[in-house]
């Protein structure tokens, strides 16, 4: 029986499973639930996502994964044991070989504890590749060619942005910057402004809902619910998507500096090739409005996002196994 080749995104805020021949087969926030008197876990993904600061004192719901780096070893472990065994069934008789994807700024540590997790979640040989380059792979880009690609991988708790050629990253920068800081970003923005007290959860709706990074031409609106700071009472305040582009301005700044710091250190000829091929954007983070329109104004660079970019980097990650066996069979 052939063994199961699998590609994992083991992101901050979600995981996603690539099976060889079948595409994405999961995709599941990653978060935890477990009673902390007993040391059990009560769920794991969206059903513990649901739980997120609603939770009595015993149960507590985290997410394993800061930053995109493991932050509770033994959590991840179970965790990943749980989406790999749910992905692949319990048929196979030979363990896979599974492909999982880190930010390309994590060091040598980092990067074998996620070597071992997936040791121990059930893996016969573990690849571990860099998230632009899987992001290029599963973008559609060709990287074995010698042409310069920026990739922009705009995850939930970093972003990662490179200049590929030839298969690997020439110029490479991460930041922990994301999807997860826009949210905080909101939050924030609507203590300070409107003295509303707003959860996790929520900020990433309004997020999701009306998040701009750039003047709309329209502006749209958003109930928001939260609780007054002042008369410590619920409070329902309807926002336009103008207050999230200032509440992201800073956030989304930082993001366009990092893309400049690698501008800046490309060879000329690579620079060239970018500046005729444009910007890709993958990741969720890509998604919010907006942000496109805000990278081309500051570079000057035509950007688009890649056609799925939330699952870009589990594909890449899956090819990446098909590409290495077909790499060792030559």
């Amino acid at each position: 029986m052939q063994a199961t080749d699998i590609g994992i995104d083991l992101g901050t805020a979600s995981i996603l499973v690539y099976i060889r021949g079948k595409g994405v087969v999961l995709k599941e926030p990653s978060v935890v639930a477990f009673d902390r008197d007993t040391n059990k876990i009560k769920a794991i993904g969206e059903e513990a996502r649901l739980m997120l600061g609603r939770t009595p004192g015993n149960i507590i719901a985290v997410r394993p994964l800061r930053q995109g780096v493991i932050s509770n070893y033994e959590v991840t472990e179970k965790m990943m044991k749980y989406f790999i065994q749910k992905a692949v069934g319990r048929r196979s008789l030979r363990k896979p070989r599974i492909a999982v994807c880190v930010p390309s700024g994590v060091t040598q540590v980092e990067k074998k504890a996620v070597e071992d997790a997936t040791y121990v979640a059930g893996a016969r040989e573990v690849a571990i590749i860099e998230e632009p380059i899987a992001a290029a792979i599963g973008a559609g880009i060709d990287i074995a060619k010698p042409c310069g690609n920026l990739i922009v991988d705009i995850g939930g708790g970093t972003t990662d942005v490179a200049v590929i050629s030839l298969g690997g990253a020439v110029v490479s920068d991460s930041i922990k910057i994301a999807g997860d800081d826009f949210d905080e970003a909101i939050v924030r923005y609507m203590r300070k402004k409107y003295n509303l007290l707003i959860g996790e959860r929520m900020a990433e709706d309004i997020k999701i809902n009306i998040g701009s990074a750039f003047k709309r031409p329209e502006p749209v609106y958003y109930d928001v619910k939260g609780r007054n700071l002042v008369t410590g009472l619920p409070r329902v305040l309807k926002i336009s998507s103008e207050d999230t582009e200032e509440a992201l301005r800073e956030t989304t700044s930082k993001i366009v500096d990092c893309i400049h710091s690698v501008l800046e250190r490309t060879p000329p000829e690579l620079a060239a090739d970018i500046a005729d091929r444009g910007i890709v954007l993958t990741g969720g983070g890509s998604l919010l409005n907006g942000l496109e329109d805000l990278i081309c104004s500051k570079t000057g660079i035509t950007t688009m996002t890649a056609e799925e970019p939330m699952t870009a980097v589990a594909i890449g990650t899956g090819k990446y196994v098909e590409f290495l066996s077909g790499y060792r069979e030559s």
